[in-house]
């Protein structure tokens, strides 16, 4: 059933002497919580109609429609349907109208008892009702109306009245008891009756806008919060955007967190699960306090850390000083009381499931003076978990930095790697391909000729040799596709092998001067003596490359630590630039670049050594004071702990090899 006219229109036609006033929705909303409560502290039973407009707002004040009902059975509430409201009588009226009747855009409550009346009847603003799709949309309590607010009995019965008027047409069924209700306001509709004392209803109003005052309030200090808490996550995030330096990250976060909550101490750390310690290296401190910055704070040792780290979650201690877990580390307890730290904040920063550092808050007001709040707890705990990102992003980028500079040295290995192998390759091919076309064109050719050919292409064809084989080698190192065999050793003999070795390639060659000084007292090695020696050798033979004829090389061994020696092969050559000294072991290393050399090499030997040294334990590295003054190569290995028993060595520390005549380890 649709009426189409609207009730407060009636109600002015029917009393024109009313004016009608503009009012918010804050106004009304004040008002009518007003009239409910003086109902509610009253003593009579009186009529009381309230039109809800929709649905949504009637389930807004669902108890206090209750409660109006259990003090009379004249209740009557009107909406439209939205989603479950319709007619019924328990415990009050409910009256369901149309979605096209007026009544969806009037507000009415009406109040009408033996002691007093009142009336509010009002319309939402018609230029009001929707908001400029292009401006924000406008606050709810902020809507307009226009209607009249009275006590006048005469105006209150005059609405009551047009209102059970329409309730019977809504639910004819309701006419016996609404009936009862017009016996008791129509009486009043044409008589003059003293107005309603407005004393009590003011104070009930007054009760109320002071309640709704100290809500607005609390509503407040919660956007103030959540406005705080934006400003440092958008200040942190903005740092992020700005560099993905941790170091600038976190000296941002401390000085923004610290500020913000006006702590005595603010500090944020970087450390993982294991660590024992960390350096305080971010603190934001308030004046004249004592600054941490710097030290060494415990984490092992310190329970609090240990319990965050355990359960995953931030801690709150009270009163640091008479915490009894503080009983469990004196090291913290002399940083407690240097720093004078009252209470203490401790919120972990994760990243999946992985710890990445701590935000501390100290305060040095007494524990009864500094209380941490919920709100600022969750704050320093969201702004914990920005860092945590922040954090992630750095390393991912340094990662990134990182493979970046790989994939450019891979890219720079094979420009090296086609540069050498084109030229190491293509040159002693292009020597075998003359002398054999030499020795087949040309057969009358005399036989020393004929000697110096083959010589050639045989030289040759071992450098190449020599290339694929350092490269296969390396290759296998590098892949780790070899067993190891490491045994305890006497390193005079892989001197020895690696001597020979040497004399053995260099047959026609004069080598500098070699002198090996092996303690005969060296504890044995503990390596594998294959790969030992082909260190040795493949040093050695850098060496005699870069050394002139009249130089001088020397092999010395010494104990370096408990269980480890160290070996070094010194030369008198051509000497490393102290610049390149970080280079010289990495791949198609040339220290003359790789196509303008004066000697002959791959630039992998040097290369290979690192691999096979750092597979045995050690370490290897170079050290040269500049050009022209020599090179001195530095290895270290495992050794024994015991020594071998001195024994009384030939002269010459001679040592038979298989196939190879004897060689004295003083070679010319």
């Amino acid at each position: 059933m649709l009426i189409a006219t609207s009730l407060i229109q009636e109600l002015l036609e029917a009393q024109p002497q009313l004016r009608p006033q503009m009012y918010f929705k804050s106004s009304l909303t004040a008002l009518s919580r007003a009239m409910e409560d003086q109902v509610l502290a009253g003593t009579d039973h009186p009529l009381v109609i309230i039109s809800c407009q929709r649905e949504r707002y009637y389930r807004k004040a669902l108890h206090r429609y209750a409660r109006l009902a259990a003090r009379s059975p004249q209740i009557y509430i009107l909406a439209t349907p939205e989603q479950a409201f319709g007619d019924g009588s328990d415990p009050y009226e409910t009256i369901a109208f149309d979605a096209a009747d007026p009544l969806t855009q009037e507000w009415h409550v009406i109040v009408v008892g033996q002691q007093y009346a009142a009336c509010l009847a009002c319309r939402e603003h018609p230029q009001l009702q929707t908001s400029d799709p292009l401006n924000a949309p406008r606050m709810d309590q902020a809507r307009r109306y226009e209607g009249i607010w009275t006590f006048d009995r005469r105006v209150s019965c005059q609405a009551a009245y047009l209102f059970l008027k329409r309730i019977t047409q809504y639910r004819p069924h309701l006419t016996s008891k609404v009936t009862q209700a017009l016996a008791q306001i129509v009486p009043y509709v044409a008589s003059t009756v003293r107005q309603t004392e407005p004393g009590p209803f003011t104070d009930r109003l007054v009760t109320y806008l002071q309640a709704s005052q100290y809500r607005q309030q609390k509503a407040y200090r919660q956007i103030a919060t959540q406005a705080r808490k934006e400003h440092l996550v958008n200040s942190i995030t903005a740092a992020i955007r700005r560099s993905l330096d941790p170091d600038h990250v976190l000296g941002v976060a401390v000085q923004e967190l610290g500020q913000a909550l006006g702590t005595t101490r603010c500090l944020i750390y970087r450390c993982l699960a294991k660590d024992k310690v960390t350096r305080l290296q971010y603190e934001f401190v308030q004046p004249g306090q004592q600054s941490l910055k710097g030290q060494i704070w415990p984490l092992q040792d310190n329970p609090w850390f240990q319990e965050v780290l355990h359960t995953q979650q931030w801690m709150y201690v009270s009163d640091a000083m008479a915490d009894v877990r503080l009983q469990q580390s004196s090291l913290l307890q002399d940083w407690v009381h240097t720093a004078q730290i009252q209470t203490l904040l401790l919120v972990p920063m994760w990243y999946q499931g992985r710890l990445l550092g701590m935000v501390e808050l100290h305060q040095s007001d007494p524990p009864d003076e500094m209380v941490w709040k919920d709100a600022e707890i969750s704050l320093v705990d969201a702004i914990a978990s920005q860092i945590g990102i922040a954090l992630i992003q750095a390393q991912s980028f340094a990662d990134l930095g990182l493979l970046n500079q790989q994939l450019a040295d891979l890219e720079q290995a094979r420009s090296n790697l086609i540069a050498i192998t084109g030229h190491e390759l293509r040159t002693p091919l292009s020597t075998i391909q003359i002398c054999l076309e030499s020795l087949t064109s040309e057969p009358d050719m005399a036989p020393e000729l004929q000697q110096i050919m083959l010589s050639t292409a045989l030289s040759d064809a071992e450098r190449m040799r020599k290339l694929i084989q350092d490269f296969l080698t390396l290759s296998r190192l590098e892949s780790g596709r070899i067993e190891w065999n490491s045994e305890p050793l006497a390193l005079q003999e892989c001197v020895n092998l690696a001597l020979s070795n040497i004399k053995a390639q260099h047959l026609s060659q004069a080598l500098p001067h070699i002198e090996a000084h092996i303690p005969e007292n060296l504890p044995l090695a503990q390596v594998d003596g294959e790969w030992l020696v082909e260190v040795l050798a493949k040093l050695l033979d850098n060496a005699c490359k870069f050394t002139e004829a009249d130089g001088q090389i020397k092999i010395d061994a010494k104990v370096a630590s408990k269980h480890m020696l160290e070996v070094t092969v010194a030369d008198t050559g051509r000497g490393i630039d102290p610049d390149c000294l970080g280079s010289v072991f990495e791949r198609f290393y040339q220290e003359e670049g790789a196509l303008r050399r004066t000697t002959g090499g791959t630039g992998l030997g040097l290369a290979i050594c690192r691999q096979i040294i750092h597979h045995l334990g050690g370490r290897i590295w170079a050290s040269s004071q500049g050009r022209n003054q020599g090179t001195t190569m530095h290895f270290t290995i495992y050794s024994i702990e015991t020594p071998p028993q001195p024994q009384t060595p030939p002269s010459s520390h001679q040592v038979s090899l298989p196939n190879h005549r004897s060689v004295d380890s003083s070679c010319p």
